[in-house]
């Protein structure tokens, strides 16, 4: 049975082209690039040219980037360093709907360090209030946090004019482009973000490598310390392998760059408008327009997502739910719920996610199965069928 692979919000497949590129790193090409000897130094080269690739990617320098384990690091480290350079500020200003990369750092920077955290909520589509956003930042704000796409709906969000407000009142900003790098153009240069954070394994590099962009001009206080490695700025030997592979990830991105705009927003689309048209009681969650071009979150009502995802992997389909239910919660998404999604749609809300190495029969088959999947667990429910039939009265 074939898989059905569309859940590369979380993860996505090592791109063969990058593979390729990664394996010499791995066998005969050991050299440290901080070694004197030629061995080391051509390794060295090619750790250049990939800043050089991803630099090209984000419209910045190279000096600007800095290579870190991913993520989550590079989160954790432009809040942090913002709070270090500007000890006199005490407050920071984030979204309800961050990644726990972010959203969980600055809820125990609040707990446990002393920090203020304001907090800017989301409307029904996931869009946010740029009044609100205006009042929470102030002269009292060291740094603003805010995502650049969400990763469970893919709803984007204005950074460029959040970070025009942070630079009025001399905070720094600070976007999470994780989900964004790759599917949204960018041009740094001309843009008052400070720092940006992104992860390979969301554009079809390995795992384990990611990089944080900081402006030039930026005061900087490592997170990493030890060695002199980029620059002083993240101390450790340098992930090789993986900074090789983002390099060549990055070069791949450019190329393809016109085909996730384009052919994976139609078939993202398509499976939209089949999954509507064939399931009653379904909705999308977030922003019909302002949002990723491969991504779709839709909530069925009265079932569970956990059992829409169980049955779909049953058939070889692979998607995530829009709950938490898969990591051992029962409680629901922290996105859907600052969203206000129905309680009666929340728990069984499933996130498609696709890249270039989906096509068409992929959602041809998707559309095929899920149906009967969803009308199969409803009809197992007496909650659910009840339910059902009395909003199909009501329509």
């Amino acid at each position: 049975m074939k898989t059905i692979y569309m859940d590369n919000n979380a993860t996505t497949m090592v791109a063969p082209e990058v593979f390729e590129a990664v394996c010499p790193f791995l066998t005969e090409r050991y050299g440290n690039p901080s070694s004197m000897h030629s061995f080391g130094g051509t390794v060295a080269r090619d750790v250049r040219r990939a800043r050089e690739a991803l630099a090209h990617l984000l419209g910045a320098l190279p000096q600007e980037i800095v290579f870190t384990s991913g993520g989550t690091e590079s989160d954790n480290t432009a809040i942090l360093s913002a709070l270090a350079t500007m000890p006199e500020r005490k407050v920071i200003v984030t979204t309800r709907v961050e990644h726990p990369a972010v959203l969980n750092f600055c809820k125990y920077l609040a707990r446990f360090k002393g920090f203020t955290v304001r907090w800017l909520s989301v409307d029904k589509h996931g869009m946010l209030d740029m009044e609100e956003v205006r009042n929470k930042i102030t002269d009292e704000t060291a740094i603003v946090s805010v995502m650049w796409a969400n990763n469970e709906t893919g709803v984007i969000f204005p950074v460029h004019e959040i970070a025009e407000i942070a630079k009025e009142h001399g905070a720094l900003m600070h976007t999470d482009a994780v989900q964004a790098v790759g599917k949204i153009a960018m041009n740094l240069a001309s843009s008052n973000i400070d720092f940006l954070s992104l992860s390979g394994h969301k554009l079809h590099a390995p795992k384990g490598i990611g990089a944080l962009y900081i402006k030039k001009g930026t005061r900087f206080s490592p997170f990493v310390m030890g060695g002199h490695q980029e620059a002083n700025r993240r101390g450790g030997t340098e992930n090789v392998p993986g900074i090789v592979g983002l390099g060549a990830a990055a070069r791949l991105a450019l190329e393809h760059f016109d085909q996730e705009n384009s052919r994976v927003k139609k078939m993202r689309d398509r499976l939209q408008q089949g999954l509507l048209e064939i399931v009653p009681s379904a909705r999308v969650n977030g922003h019909l327009e302002s949002r990723l071009p491969n991504t779709l979150n839709i909530g069925f009502e009265f079932v569970e997502g956990e059992a829409i995802l169980m049955r779909m992997d049953e058939k070889g389909i692979c998607a995530s739910s829009g709950s938490a239910c898969t990591s051992g919660s029962l409680e629901p998404s922290h996105v859907l719920r600052a969203m206000g999604v129905p309680f009666t749609a929340v728990h069984g809300s499933i996130r498609f996610s696709l890249s270039r190495y989906n096509d068409e029969q992929d959602i041809e088959y998707v559309i095929q199965e899920l149906p009967g999947i969803i009308k199969f667990l409803r009809e197992m429910s007496p909650f659910g069928k009840e339910s059902l039939a009395a909003a199909c009265t009501a329509q």
